[in-house]
């Protein structure tokens, strides 16, 4: 003889499991909006610090409460001109001037000046052979515009960033320059904070401690 209550508590599963399955994606949805978002590594610009077809999880959250800070690794949305095709296309890079920062290339030690201060990199690519990126290519001497970030990829010679644009600008004087080269901090979509696949490669993403020394821009 079957239980009436138990087969009232089936039947009531059954009724209900379509709308705890639509409360579930819903909420799957939101958390990708608005929380927390995946996204892989398609080109070789961050190299090493981030591989090819490395997937890294991004805190979307935490720019609605302060804006990005030097060091960190963000996810942006490109703009028109730093796009190769796909409309809405999202780069990956590493914050290395924020707004008012004086970006400068380079010391006698062939490292980046932020506010007069040097900075080690340690990131930078190394290839097989030992053989390390510059910093830069060419030398410059930037002031961070209001709004807008100065970014860069750790494989300095494989990546599309702030420099290689400020190189190219076609613009004939400095603001429209660094317009070319620079991104809004409205179009960061958020900051990876962790490499979550392979599970070999699984690890924080954290800021190296030669960002903390450097002296806040003049005036900030």
């Amino acid at each position: 003889m079957i239980d009436e209550q138990t087969e009232k508590r089936r039947g009531s599963f059954w009724r209900e499991l379509p709308i705890l399955l639509g409360v579930a994606i819903l909420v799957a949805v939101l958390v990708r909006a608005f929380v927390l978002q995946t996204f892989y590594i398609p080109s070789p610009s961050m190299e090493h610090t981030l591989n090819v077809w490395d997937r890294v999880l991004v805190n979307k959250l935490v720019y609605d409460f302060r804006d990005p800070k030097r060091g960190e690794i963000i996810v942006f949305k490109a703009p028109a001109d730093w796009q190769t095709g796909a409309e809405g296309e999202d780069f990956i890079k590493r914050v290395i001037g924020t707004p008012g920062d004086r970006v400068v290339c380079c010391d006698d030690q062939n490292r980046l000046m932020i506010n007069g201060h040097a900075l080690d990199e340690p990131y930078i690519y190394t290839d097989a052979n030992g053989r390390r990126n510059e910093v830069a290519d060419e030398k410059f001497d930037i002031t961070v515009p209001a709004g807008r970030l100065w970014v860069m990829g750790d494989h300095r010679e494989e990546s599309g960033d702030s420099l290689e644009h400020y190189e190219q600008s076609s613009a004939t004087d400095e603001a429209g320059k660094m317009r070319d080269a620079t991104i809004t901090i409205d179009s960061v979509v958020g900051r990876a904070f962790t490499i979550f696949w392979p599970v070999g490669r699984a690890t924080w993403l954290t800021v190296p401690d030669t960002y903390d020394d450097i002296p806040n821009a003049s005036g900030r």
